[in-house]
């Protein structure tokens, strides 16, 4: 099986976008912010467009995975040192779509974002804000192949990298490719945690 991974272009964030509301729909930060089980991958899919396109991939760091009939079934969006947080400019143009995917659940998600924030590592480093893959295709090496370019570069420029992850499961899986849990995060104030994790590049 041939596994494609490549950079997206604008004419491609709602699919992206798309297919990773249906990669979490059963995550439990997304649950949170929107509990309605009813239309949440879509609505999850206007919270990944509104983050991709006006924070995320102005700085061209949003790969694809495509399958061999190139479709895409995945994705990673990646923020390069000093880009992760948002302006409040950028804020505001998301705001309307934010808006639409959280309802009334759109103060609740800011206040777990101000959290994160503050949580955030200061060096510099590649932030993993988003990886998941279509379900109909899990376990079949697409997060890997997602993953493993651009942490490479990492190694190469000798940067660290940083994730959160939403599940307890995912952390051994993240430990394969180097990172090391740093602790518990509870960004929604008794709801679901986040496990942050920090990978040291291998030549630092």
């Amino acid at each position: 099986m041939e596994i494609t991974v490549r950079p997206i272009v604008a004419s491609q964030v709602r699919e992206l976008s798309r297919v990773l509301g249906l990669a979490f729909d059963d995550d439990p930060m997304v649950r949170w912010c929107i509990p309605a089980d009813r239309g949440r991958p879509r609505r999850a899919a206007l919270m990944f467009e509104a983050l991709i396109r006006h924070l995320y991939l102005p700085h061209g760091a949003v790969d694809a995975a495509f399958d061999e009939a190139g479709r895409i079934v995945g994705g990673a969006v990646w923020s390069p040192p000093g880009t992760w947080d948002s302006g409040s400019a950028q804020t505001l143009r998301m705001l309307p779509s934010l808006a639409r995917a959280f309802r009334l659940r759109l103060a609740a998600a800011g206040m777990m974002s101000e959290r994160m924030a503050k949580a955030h590592p200061h060096e510099p480093h590649w932030y993993l804000a988003i990886v998941g893959t279509d379900p109909a295709v899990r376990g079949k090496g697409y997060a890997h192949a997602l993953l493993t370019p651009r942490l490479a570069h990492c190694d190469e420029i000798g940067s660290p990298a940083y994730l959160e992850s939403s599940k307890f499961g995912n952390i051994a899986y993240y430990e394969r490719f180097g990172f090391e849990q740093r602790g518990e995060l509870d960004a929604t104030a008794g709801g679901p945690l986040l496990w942050p994790m920090w990978r040291q590049s291998v030549t630092s």
